[in-house]
């Protein structure tokens, strides 16, 4: 084995040797980029030379859609004992993606008490903080010493994925506050958690939207927050691991229908060629259509092109400002809504912002083109132009911004109305304005 292969080459010339010894020299991580190159027959294949705590490792760092492909081919006992290691919400997330054979063959095999918590978790809405969040959880009574306190954590603590946050609870399991295993641990044996507690720690609901939730960790600096029910009841923590994901998700979904394309699962590499164009031909239909606008208005105001071809000169860099303009505003709105910088509230606000903004942008615009086109195409033209990018880039900047906006009051994701979308619209108007500027300065 050389340094430069990678593990699709020694799977390719059947190295089983090189393939352990390659995935015995590289972190879970990095085997899992890896695995996630390959289609879903041929992963299986180096998966099963690996340990079972390593393979454990390795699963868990996988993408639901690829975890699944991986289950595919394992045989009933090693995929049994894989799934039953894993942790419950890590498990609910996979089988919340997977087709329902794929989830009922999982759960029948799993023992009674892991099978209750994956299925209390999958009863939760989808999206929601409860489908994610960690059941097992280490809680501490307000009246326990902080030695007290720490004995439960020894004993509590090997079943729980996290121990670093110790919600506290009353005796109807009702959350109080938390309690950090480092104050714990650094206070005085004698001391009551109740003088430790932190009961000003924010809380979400299991059935809010996870997003909003990984995005309240984010904001508030925490390693895990607890989850309660609708009587404010304990019943798990989501982790910063987690939320994390949360937001990587959410962040590639927008990124996506930013750029005009539906998002898909898995691994780019291991994507096909088919999956790839499935994904963006729906939204270039919807555009081309969109732009049927634009020939329309090229129409209507046929005349005045013909009797001032001078005109045309200018129409692709009218359109392109105008487009790009919008892009940007929709761009920056989406990204503000996302983090909760900008709400439906705000609409009348950042109408009037980002119309100045596109007056500005335009203005500055504006007089350059006034400068060139008047030793280019003469006063009148140049005048024409200069108005036109200052109109055109205020509407690009205000609907670029609106649009967004009033998808969200609409209940529809923001990031819907993409970029593309916006700038196809801007071209159609934005030529309107134009044709209409150039009648009114040159009395068409």
């Amino acid at each position: 084995m050389t340094d430069e292969e990678g593990l699709a080459d020694l799977l390719e010339r059947n190295d089983l040797r090189g393939m352990q010894d390659w995935m015995d020299q590289h972190p879970p991580y990095v085997i899992a980029d890896e695995l996630a190159r390959m289609d879903g027959v041929t992963s299986v294949v180096p998966f099963r030379l690996l340990g079972k705590d390593r393979a454990l490792a390795v699963f868990e760092e996988l993408e639901p859609v690829d975890q699944q492909a991986i289950l595919a081919g394992l045989r009933d006992q090693a995929l049994r004992d894989l799934v039953e290691e894993m942790d419950p919400d890590d498990r609910a997330r996979m089988l919340g993606e997977a087709p329902a054979k794929v989830a009922k063959r999982v759960l029948a095999g799993l023992s009674p008490r892991e099978r209750q918590m994956t299925a209390a978790l999958l009863g939760y809405p989808e999206g929601s903080v409860g489908r994610i969040m960690t059941p097992e959880t280490v809680a501490l009574g307000l009246n326990l010493t902080a030695e007290d306190a720490l004995r439960v954590v020894r004993d509590k603590g090997p079943d729980a994925e996290t121990i670093y946050t110790l919600p506290v609870v009353d005796v109807g399991r009702r959350l109080v506050g938390v309690v950090e295993l480092r104050e714990l641990v650094l206070s005085r044996p004698e001391g009551t958690v109740s003088g430790l507690v932190d009961t000003e720690v924010p809380r979400v609901r299991a059935t809010d939207p996870a997003e909003d939730a990984a995005r309240l960790m984010r904001e508030t600096n925490i390693l895990d927050l607890p989850v309660v029910d609708s009587e404010g009841r304990l019943v798990g923590l989501l982790t910063i691991d987690d939320a994390v994901e949360v937001i990587e998700a959410a962040d590639t979904e927008d990124v996506a229908r930013q750029s005009g394309a539906s998002p898909w699962q898995g691994h780019y590499m291991s994507a096909s060629v088919w999956q790839l164009a499935r994904a963006r031909a729906p939204w270039l239909l919807v555009l081309m259509v969109a732009a049927v606008l634009t020939v329309n208005v090229l129409q209507v105001f046929e005349a005045t092109l013909a009797e001032v071809t001078a005109l045309a000169l200018f129409i692709p860099l009218l359109v392109g400002t105008g487009g790009n303009a919008g892009a940007q505003a929709a761009t920056a709105a989406v990204r503000a809504i996302a983090v909760g910088e900008v709400r439906g509230s705000d609409l009348v606000r950042v109408v009037w912002r980002e119309c100045r903004v596109g007056l500005a942008l335009g203005g500055m615009l504006a007089l350059i083109g006034l400068v060139v086109g008047v030793f280019v195409v003469g006063g009148s033209i140049a005048l024409i132009v200069g108005l036109s990018l200052v109109a055109i880039c205020a509407w690009a900047a205000t609907v670029g911004a609106t649009m967004p906006l009033l998808a969200k009051r609409l209940r529809i994701d923001p990031a819907v109305v993409s970029a593309p979308m916006v700038t196809t619209f801007v071209d159609a108007t934005g030529l309107m304005i134009y044709f209409l500027t150039a009648r009114a300065v040159l009395g068409l």
